[in-house]
């Protein structure tokens, strides 16, 4: 029994001293992928989040799909999702949960976290201030938070700090520059600046869901939900009875307000507004089939677009984004639209949103990660150093992760070379930034890993087979060209060989056939047409035939284009094959007035439909030999970057051979996980729980034939495999057992070892 006669002083809650080299507010995706990051790397972190759980918008308490340059695949921008711990975590969410369930993928996030021995997690620890060293303005030496669920206040030392958390607190409370609004167009040139009208903020959201209990149900709204909603909410007809979570991103409010020290108040409108749209479904009269629906959740929390973005180094904005200039430092990419909301959200007169894409993705320099005035501080997350027109793309969650690996990354180098953030961004530090982030995964534009502890980069490498395109199998559907369509194939410079088509014809009719490819190899946007043939198609099945010739400027994707003609049909192959798709054409984009530029916009199916042209080419092309696995790059961009096995080829193996032998202790394989699939994390819902391409099985043999690993069930496209004891060998050999799907031949992007 404890007993306490009272005091009279005033009693001090508990406190608890921690010491970090990293120390991260803020357990968004973010903040969860630079912990792991940094973990992993060898540092020690603590990860103060005030919510219960992580993940921010994407956890179970708002409810919003992670999404990043994909752009729910409905953009130019191919193979495009992010990689590195973010695509481990979505992956691994997709294995478990592919029907999108945010309280699973809160556990995926939890897992993950807990397995990294150098993360101390602190849940429900809200961050409240910070102190500094003696004398030294510019710099943090302390955070501390207060977790309201245990008493207990939290002091958290580190040599460095990462401001994850969104609104920005600890950049705030240390005196980091920060801004709040939207630029004028003159600062920067942005065409895409907002006016008043259409206000300077985006607002917040809460979501909620409901379910069919297979009786009717009645509901009677709270004294405070909004009355009159046809006449308060211009969008009104919108609302149904089938759409509901984040479909309805655009219940949205707050940006007149300040969305820091307002947020209360904004949860209470957007309380109203939510269950106000409830009683009108239920109970307008307009609905009958939400009779037996109920409302099974709404958030408690509004989900957060803009508030604090922080100045530092450099601030990305329009330019960068839509013209997409190489950076030196660049250490993360984006690709999701410009994407700004009137400030008076759900009650604006204006569309819900407004878009800017560009043709490609874009690069994200480091500089926008460092703190231009307190010297230990990296932000990550929507808090980036950005406009607000270049934050309406690198707000989204998976552009978030990436810079959260980013800064983890540096902060790694940072603490082991005794050096200040600020000193990463140039020269050879930089450089090793930038090779540590791709050996991990990280995609950036322009660059390729080049590693000399890899033991591949000298070996000789042979395979089994490897894929040529001749004839593909003509096993698939028929593709009605409703839209004109295009297949993607790798190919190299020079003169093009003849391809055919087999078509199908309602009636006597003409089709169009072009061939189109590039301006630059880093996007795929088919802006150039190369050769384009007129075909007389008779009734029935018959095939066409491009003549060979035309001439491949670069070596780069060739888009072999089925012009629209709805009495026409493409016969397909279910073969599916990294580094090639078929898209079609989706929309025309035309924003060169605002600063954009107008181009066509030609995008994939979702599975299961999306299948490859059962092409024919005269002469065989052999985009997917051996030595891809050499590349650099770990995934299709201006060529498929894979060695991929021949279709008939039922024991695929992928070799290493050295003059002598090698001491090799680690070995590496990265597979294709389809970077091309969105793979939103929540409500959309996945046709499978692994991706086609990638190698379920597989054995490494060494030059005895003996078994030195085996893997039974693989869905990651990253398989690390340390060896349990050094082994001596002039040869590695990787034999696939099986892929993900009967239809994807083997398909490698990297196969390493290290001493």
């Amino acid at each position: 029994m404890l007993r306490d006669e009272g005091s009279t002083a005033a009693r001090a809650v508990k406190s608890v001293e921690l010491n970090a080299d990293l120390v991260i507010v803020g357990g968004g995706m973010a903040g969860t992928c630079a912990a792991i990051t940094a973990a992993r790397a060898g540092l020690k972190v603590i990860l103060m989040q005030d919510r219960p759980v992580l993940g921010g918008n994407a956890s179970s308490e708002i409810r919003l799909w992670c999404l990043g340059a994909t752009c729910h695949m409905g953009s130019n921008n191919r193979w495009a999702r992010e990689g590195g711990v973010i695509d481990e975590l979505l992956v691994e969410n997709l294995y478990r949960n592919p029907e999108g369930n945010t309280l699973i993928f809160d556990t995926v996030l939890l897992e993950k976290v807990l397995q990294e021995p150098n993360i101390t997690l602190l849940l429900n620890t809200a961050a409240y201030e910070c102190a500094k060293p003696p004398g030294n303005a510019d710099r943090i030496a302390s955070v501390t938070g207060y977790c309201s669920q245990n008493a207990t206040r939290y002091v958290c030392r580190g040599e460095l700090f990462l401001d994850a958390s969104g609104d920005g607190l600890l950049g705030f409370v240390a005196g980091a520059a920060f801004r709040i609004g939207a630029e004028s167009k003159e600062e920067f040139g942005e065409g895409f600046a907002p006016t008043g009208e259409f206000g300077h903020l985006l607002g917040q959201s809460i979501y909620f869901y409901s379910k069919d209990v297979g009786r009717p149900v009645t509901f009677v709204a709270p004294s405070y939900a909004l009355k009159n909603l046809p006449g308060r909410i211009p969008r009104y007809k919108h609302f149904n009875a089938k759409e509901h979570g984040c479909r309805l991103w655009w219940i949205e409010y707050g940006g007149r307000l300040d969305p820091v020290h307002d947020t209360e108040d904004i949860k209470w409108q957007l309380w109203q507004v939510v269950y106000g749209v409830w009683d009108y479904i239920k109970n307008s009269g307009n609905f009958p089939e939400a009779a037996n629906l109920t409302l099974e959740w709404v958030g408690m929390i509004p989900g957060k677009r803009e508030a604090r973005r922080f100045e530092g180094l450099y601030m990305l904005n329009q330019h960068d984004v839509v013209h997409r200039p190489k950076h030196e430092d660049v250490v993360a990419h984006g690709g999701w639209s410009i994407d700004l909301h009137p400030a008076d959200g759900v009650f604006s007169e204006f569309s819900g949103s407004h878009h800017l894409h560009s043709k490609g993705m874009y690069g994200i320099p480091y500089r926008c990660y460092v703190s231009r005035n307190i010297t230990n501080l990296f932000m990550a997350g929507r808090n980036i150093s950005t406009t607000h027109v270049a934050f309406g793309t690198t707000r989204v969650m998976c552009t978030c992760a990436v810079g959260g690996q980013a800064v983890a990354e540096a902060a790694a180098i940072c603490i082991k070379r005794k050096v200040l953030p600020a000193a990463l961004a140039k020269g050879e530090l930089l450089r090793e930034l930038q090779q540590n982030l791709m050996r991990n995964g990280q995609y950036l534009m322009g660059e390729k890993i080049e590693d000399p502890r890899d033991l591949s980069m000298p070996a000789e490498v042979s395979a089994s087979s490897e894929l040529k395109l001749g004839a593909l199998p003509a096993d698939g559907p028929l593709e009605r060209l409703t839209r004109s369509h295009a297949q993607l194939v790798p190919v190299p410079a020079g003169r093009l060989p003849a391809v055919t088509l087999e078509v199908f014809a309602d009636e006597e009719t003409t089709l169009e056939v072009q061939l189109r490819t590039t301006t630059r190899t880093d996007h795929h946007t088919p802006d150039v047409t190369l050769a384009s043939q007129s075909f007389k198609v008779p009734q029935g099945a018959s095939e066409v035939t491009f003549a060979a010739g035309t001439v491949m400027p670069h070596a780069g994707y060739l888009f072999i284009c089925a012009m629209k003609n709805p009495k026409v049909s493409v016969r397909c192959t279910n073969k599916r094959i990294t580094g090639m798709l078929v898209v079609h054409h989706y929309r025309d984009e035309t924003t060169a007035k605002i600063g954009g530029e107008d181009y066509e916009v030609w995008a994939p199916a979702r599975r299961p439909g999306g299948q490859n042209f059962a092409l024919k080419f005269v002469e065989p092309v052999a985009p997917f030999g051996p030595a891809m696995i050499k590349s650099g790059v770990l995934r299709p961009v201006d060529q498929a970057h894979a060695w991929v096995a021949a279709l008939g080829d039922m024991k695929p193996t992928l070799t290493l051979k050295w003059p002598a032998a090698k001491s090799i202790s680690q070995i590496e394989l990265w597979f294709d996980p389809d970077y091309d699939h969105a793979m939103e994390s929540s409500q959309y819902g996945h046709p499978e729980r692994a991706m086609p391409y990638c190698v379920s099985r597989y054995v490494i043999r060494d030059d005895q034939g003996t078994i030195v690993h085996r893997c039974d069930e693989n869905h990651q496209a990253r398989n690390v495999i340390k060896l349990p004891k050094t082994l001596q060998t002039t040869s590695l050999t990787l034999e696939v057992v099986s892929t993900n799907s009967s239809d994807s031949p083997a398909a490698v992007f990297a196969f390493r070892a290290f001493a």
